[in-house]
């Protein structure tokens, strides 16, 4: 895997999504991921903000369209609509607070039934570096994600401990899935790919609301 320039065409984009309570630290999880930076006196996120970043994967340039949902309850009726699309969604709960982690099944729950069937899904247990306060045991958050069929990360925004990791196993996920459908599509059409899942090196926009996303790029703050 490698990182490219923001201009390079790209293969593909796919959209994903961050959820999970407010202050689990979702924005300086993408803004690490985006432009490897942290600001510890960042402020919560209002409505939807979103970045990109270029991955190579499988010889495949993609980009990854990341969309940081505010937790507050207030905007749920705005975030949850952001669902659409997506193929994939890093679940965020901070390990130091227990209420974070007892209000994932309410978040898996919208995102299955707002999100796609096949949506990727990663469980994050964020701020690793604050061990001293931990209240969640990383056993928690593994037997959890058993449990519901998902990948599981501890991570550390501030320390950048696991947060490449987190959204590289998201994105390879979603692009072996992609991929194994236009195989599919390839062998129910003959040997012909279709126009929607050819891998042959024309870009190809994966399940993206461009409306939406066109309506809302004004309020991307990082790119």
């Amino acid at each position: 895997m490698a990182v490219d320039s923001f201009d390079e065409e790209c293969d593909y984009l796919f959209k994903a999504v961050l959820v999970g309570d407010s202050a689990v630290g979702k924005s300086n999880l993408l803004s690490r991921f985006a432009k490897d930076e942290f600001h510890l006196d960042s402020k919560p996120t209002i409505g939807v903000e979103f970045a990109y970043r270029n991955i190579r994967v499988g010889g495949k340039l993609i980009k990854a369209q990341i969309w940081d949902t505010a937790g507050q309850e207030r905007f749920r009726a705005i975030t949850s609509s952001y669902y659409r699309g997506a193929l994939g969604a890093l679940l965020v709960y901070d390990i130091t607070r227990r209420a974070t982690f007892e209000s994932l099944r309410k978040w898996l729950a919208e995102l299955r039934e707002q999100g796609s069937s096949d949506m990727v899904i990663v469980l994050v247990g964020n701020k690793s570096d604050l061990g001293n306060s931990r209240e969640i045991k990383q056993e928690d958050g593994q037997s959890l994600a058993e449990l519901e069929g998902i990948s599981f990360l501890e991570t550390s925004a501030k320390e950048n401990l696991n947060v490449e990791e987190a959204f590289l196993q998201m994105i390879t996920k979603i692009h072996r899935s992609v991929s194994q459908k236009a195989l599919e599509a390839k062998a129910i059409n003959g040997g012909k790919l279709s126009h929607t899942s050819s891998l042959q090196g024309r870009k190809e926009i994966i399940h993206i609301d461009e409306v939406t996303a066109t309506k809302h790029t004004s309020t991307c703050c990082l790119h």
